[in-house]
């Protein structure tokens, strides 16, 4: 009865320790605000400038309320673009916006954007043609897309040289994207949450149906963009026409305090969003952790040997 009673013991201790030495294995990832790369009301300082943005076009800003790249009014076009380029190498942007009007018909949409040139405007919902990272589009109007519901949310990695494929919403330049019906008259403020890991992996997610629920857009890997970037926004309209808002953006830089961040292909199996943050293996910690269940292996050996010597004893003390 003793050895059953250790080895019992020892079983359950090593069962109920496993589980936290998994979850200790990795350590979430840690999160500085960028205030230079970020935007809240009232937006401008007291000589009506905006310390870390540069605005133009036909963007207006009222600073109880929004910075509105194009209101619902014809062949407008509008940008935000920041005044320092955003050296993180591991980012998040969180942007919270509305798309909004009246009429069934309507147009052309709004990007983000992280590229290496700033704010040079162009046909390419407000900015120019062949640029060089990433381009985010918020696309409101279908031009020829068949099989695809609008309003959709595409990215293009842009190399400099390539053009925006503008008569097909961007197919032949399309890295990932998705369908977000729905997101324009919304009944709350819509939000896109974008996360790079440099070189490794580019993720959006996308509040639109519900509030406080997010959806996975996409999730892309080996995603390279240029290593300074500016941060935008802009938008376009055509004959036909939307508002386009900004009413907050929040850019932090992504960090582990291990100094590990490395994500490879297999980043969808490491870094689940939900409303959580990205965990990030530590090599230390894996060892540890294997080492430390190694032992508690040897314990559960010798409790179980020490239990089998004190039962063959007592049988023995028996006769």
């Amino acid at each position: 009865m003793a050895f059953l009673s250790v080895l019992s013991i020892l079983s359950v201790l090593l069962a109920a320790w496993s589980p936290l030495a998994g979850a200790q294995e990795a350590d979430d990832v840690k999160s500085i605000p960028l205030r230079t790369h970020s935007l809240q009301q009232p937006y401008l300082d007291s000589d009506m400038q905006s310390r870390w943005f540069d605005y133009g076009g036909s963007t207006v800003v009222r600073a109880d309320q929004y910075m509105r790249l194009t209101s619902q009014h014809p062949s407008q076009a509008g940008w935000i673009f920041s005044r320092v380029p955003l050296t993180a190498t591991n980012w998040e942007i969180e942007v919270e916006f509305g798309i909004h009007g009246t009429g069934n018909l309507f147009g052309d949409g709004m990007a983000m954007w992280v590229t290496k040139d700033r704010a040079q405007q162009g046909n390419v919902f407000g900015m120019k043609d062949k640029f060089e990272g990433l381009g985010l589009f918020f696309d409101t109007y279908k031009n020829n897309r068949p099989g695809v519901v609008f309003p959709y949310i595409m990215a293009m990695v842009g190399d400099g040289q390539t053009s925006y494929d503008q008569a097909n919403d961007g197919k032949a330049n399309e890295l990932a994207g998705c369908s977000v019906r729905g997101m324009r008259n919304s009944d709350f403020n819509t939000k896109a949450r974008i996360t790079y890991f440099q070189d490794k992996q580019l993720i959006v997610d996308v509040m639109y149906k519900k509030e406080d629920e997010w959806t996975r857009c996409f999730e892309v890997s080996n995603v390279k963009l240029p290593s300074v970037t500016y941060l935008g926004f802009s938008a376009e309209t055509g004959e036909l026409s939307d508002n386009h808002d900004i009413y907050k953006v929040e850019t932090k830089n992504l960090y582990s305090p291990s100094g590990s961040t490395n994500r490879g292909a297999a980043g969808s199996k490491e870094y689940s969003r939900g409303k959580g943050r990205p965990s990030i293996p530590k090599k230390s910690g894996v060892w540890f952790w294997f080492s430390m269940k190694v032992l508690l292996f040897g314990l559960v050996v010798a409790g179980a040997y020490v239990g089998y010597t004190l039962y063959r004893t007592r049988q023995r003390d028996r006769f």
